[in-house]
């Protein structure tokens, strides 16, 4: 029995020497230090689902100086959108040490209404990131003049869409070097006719609550083609995502599920089934959703989907995707199978019951700790204010929730490790990803529906390594939206792509970020880019920031900071 006890015992010692043991996720919320500090505008009671819904955050670098500047989503509220609303969106310029200035008005972002999310791509090509808003009936596509000046293009480039616009997303769907837009829009709604606060068919358990979306009409949405020119064709029809009679519609997203080179198209939809869209390669998409297995659960239950990402969770050379959804359904974890469809395997990987009590906005995949394998993280939030007052409802403040990947594809739970459970409690809404102090750490920004946004740089301490790419189109579009980066490094192989709008409204890190683990190389790097050509490189050093040019190669090569944090300071 001694001998028993001893040989387990040496064993156990040996798997604790060979294991890896993985770093501990911290984050450090700097928002206040850093000047990001205007609150989203929203009535408390929010009577009226439009005051429920808002709002989306984004990185763009619009002085192209290589840090990250950012933009937030106000908000409005009916009184004031009665009064001409507010400006859609506050941008703030990255300065020096992490601080932020607001530039809105001289940046000439001055267009007034109902802001939802925001989208980031360069529509004309001439090198500077443009930015788009949707919003409840007015909408804005600013064009980035240089240094962060922007002039108000949406008429005269015929998107101003109208209706009440959701989530937004760039693509180049006819491979012709030029980005597209796809817009969702949610319902249709009358603001000088708003359905009345808790009627009888809008109570739940006799507590009143706003209308809808159910019990309201469903919206259409809209594709345009950039023809080159300055101007956008709507071609929705044309191309077969029109959605007639209308939907829920969340968030889209641009990326290739079947790896044939070219765009597919995924929609969210709120109280309803998901779409999928397989690009035809003749400016024509099919429909299929329900085929494909990601239209609804695996129990063929449609859901109240609000955001999407796409990741390849396992390394198998395919994207899977993730849809946060409302309390009481499962956030739905979609296996992409290749020829077998999606499969969903959320309860396998352990995400089922940690999410089922929350209703889930923006959501994203991203390497929390640069070990090589995509993590998620799910923004929560009721839509009611009112939920606390419902006997057995999820609250209205929920928490953000954080999810490690155990590279077996299922996830841990790491929120508390992680110290996001210490975070003020609030109702989150959209959130997006990128490496605000160039060091080769993911940061993340997430909106509060009642209160300023919430910056949280990553301080994990690890050794692992990483690369960023910032990839500049020539024959393909300038900001190599659809461009794919795959990376080899020892023993395993990742890829992603670059996607303007994503998550829930709101605009991630153009670069691209990989996690290298252990590995001092990265043996080949290859880049597909949307006009089909393909650059590869050999031999690439880690912990760097990499700007390369289509058939050009690398025009810049720049280490990463090694900023010491000094927390509270």
């Amino acid at each position: 029995m001694r001998t028993l006890v001893l040989l387990l015992l040496l064993r156990t010692t040996c798997l604790s020497q060979i294991a890896p043991v993985a770093p501990i996720p911290r984050f450090e919320d700097i928002s206040q230090r850093a000047g990001i500090t205007a609150p989203h505008i929203s009535s408390p009671e929010k009577k009226y689902i439009v005051e429920t819904v808002s709002g989306g955050v984004g990185f763009i670098d619009c002085d192209n100086d290589g840090k990250l500047d950012i933009v937030v989503v106000n908000g409005s509220t009916v009184d004031r959108f009665h009064h001409g609303g507010d400006p859609l969106v506050t941008l703030y310029h990255q300065d020096a040490d992490l601080k932020f200035t607001d530039i809105t008005k001289s940046a000439g972002l001055l267009r007034r209404g109902w802001g939802m999310g925001v989208a980031v791509a360069d529509y004309d090509n001439d090198g500077w990131q443009d930015l788009f808003v949707t919003g409840f009936g007015v909408y804005a596509l600013y064009r980035n003049l240089g240094n962060c000046k922007f002039e108000d293009v949406t008429e005269k480039t015929g998107l101003n869409v109208g209706g009440f616009g959701q989530g937004a997303a760039w693509g180049d769907y006819d491979r012709d070097g030029n980005v597209d837009i796809f817009v969702a829009r949610y319902l249709r709604l009358d603001i000088d006719h708003l359905p009345e606060f808790g009627s009888p068919q809008c109570t739940i358990m006799s507590v009143k609550v706003h209308c809808g979306p159910l019990g309201l009409p469903g919206e259409t949405n809209f594709l345009f083609r950039n023809r080159g020119n300055g101007t956008f064709e709507d071609v929705t029809n044309k191309a077969g995502v029109d959605n007639s009679p209308g939907a829920y519609g969340m968030q889209p997203l641009w990326f290739d599920y079947d790896n044939d080179g070219w765009p597919d198209l995924y929609v969210s939809n709120d109280a309803g089934p998901n779409y999928l869209y397989r690009n035809k390669h003749d400016g024509t998409f099919e429909d299929v959703s329900l085929i494909s297995g990601s239209a609804v659960d695996g129990n063929g239950k449609q859901q109240g989907s609000m955001g999407v990402d796409a990741a390849d969770i396992d390394h198998d050379g395919l994207l899977d995707l993730f849809v946060p959804d409302y309390a009481f359904q499962y956030d739905t974890l979609y296996w992409n199978r290749g020829p077998q469809g999606f499969e969903d395997i959320t309860t396998k990987a352990h995400l089922a019951a940690p999410t089922y009590p929350f209703v889930g906005w923006g959501t994203g995949f991203f390497d929390l700790d640069n070990d090589g394998w995509d993590d998620i993280l799910i923004t929560n939030g009721h839509v009611y204010p009112q939920a606390d007052s419902i006997p057995g409802s999820a609250p209205y403040r929920e928490p953000i929730q954080l999810f490690r990947n155990l590279r077996d594809r299922t996830f841990e739970d790491v929120t508390a490790i992680a110290g996001l459970d210490k975070l003020r409690p609030a109702s989150w809404r959209g959130v997006a990803f990128g490496d605000v102090n160039n060091d080769g750490k993911v940061d993340v920004l997430v909106l509060d529906a009642d209160g300023p946004p919430v910056l949280l740089i990553n301080r994990t301490v690890s050794t692992n390594h990483a690369a960023l790419f910032h990839l500049i189109g020539t024959k393909s579009n300038k900001a190599a939206i659809g461009a794919r980066v795959t990376v080899k490094a020892g023993d395993f192989t990742q890829f992603n792509e670059v996607r303007g709008g994503a998550s829930l409204f709101s605009q991630n890190d153009l670069r691209l970020h990989f996690g290298l683990a252990g590995h001092t190389l990265m043996n080949r790097v290859e880049i597909s880019w949307p006009s089909g050509k393909k650059d590869t490189f050999d031999n690439l050093a880690p912990d760097f920031i990499y700007t390369m040019v289509e058939g050009e190669g690398i025009k810049q090569k720049l280490p990463f900071t090694t900023e010491n944090p000094q927390p509270g300071k």
